[in-house]
């Protein structure tokens, strides 16, 4: 499917103002596994959108090992929704099934954990703002926002044969 962000539209079909970002229209879960950016071991990001002017994006992240994925808190919402598997936040009693929305008010700190019987788990989020990696102790080890996850995914493709441009058609 062709990346409508691309498509020439003559004045006569344009539906939105001409300085409007491009329309974004693709398929979610891609059958090219190279579109799947390597965080750590067993777990990737899917890019969706990247919103470079109120700093946040839309991706998917797949998860394909048992553990704990990350410890971090966010200072915007993020809004989820499971689309395959499960997961659960260590501070809280429910679990996150296919099919579930979440919604993540600013400050809040969890821990995100699949379990063993969850061979793979993939959500999408919606961030607003950061995410800030916590330790155990509370303190603050790093961070990502829409820039470093930019930057992930052009390195990413450029090491895979897409090259880094490729990054561009999630830009807006």
């Amino acid at each position: 499917m062709e990346n409508v962000a691309n498509l020439n539209v003559s004045k006569a079909q344009q539906t939105t103002h001409p300085f409007a970002a491009g329309e974004l229209v693709l398929d979610s879960i891609p059958s090219d596994e190279r579109l799947w950016v390597p965080m750590v071991d067993g777990v990737w990001f899917r890019p969706l959108m990247f919103n470079v002017v109120q700093g946040g994006w839309c991706h998917l992240i797949r998860v394909k090992k048992a553990g704990v994925v990350s410890r971090h808190s966010h200072p915007s919402p993020v809004h989820g929704l499971v689309l395959k598997g499960k997961w659960r936040y260590l501070e809280h009693e429910w679990i996150a099934t296919e099919g579930t929305y979440i919604f993540e008010p600013p400050s809040e700190t969890h821990t995100l954990v699949v379990d063993e019987d969850t061979p793979e788990m993939i959500t999408f989020f919606h961030v607003s703002g950061s995410l800030h990696y916590i330790d155990e102790s509370g303190e603050a080890v790093g961070f990502d926002d829409v820039f470093t996850r930019i930057d992930l995914a052009r390195d990413h493709y450029e090491a895979v044969g897409l090259g880094g441009d490729y990054v561009k058609n999630f830009v807006r």
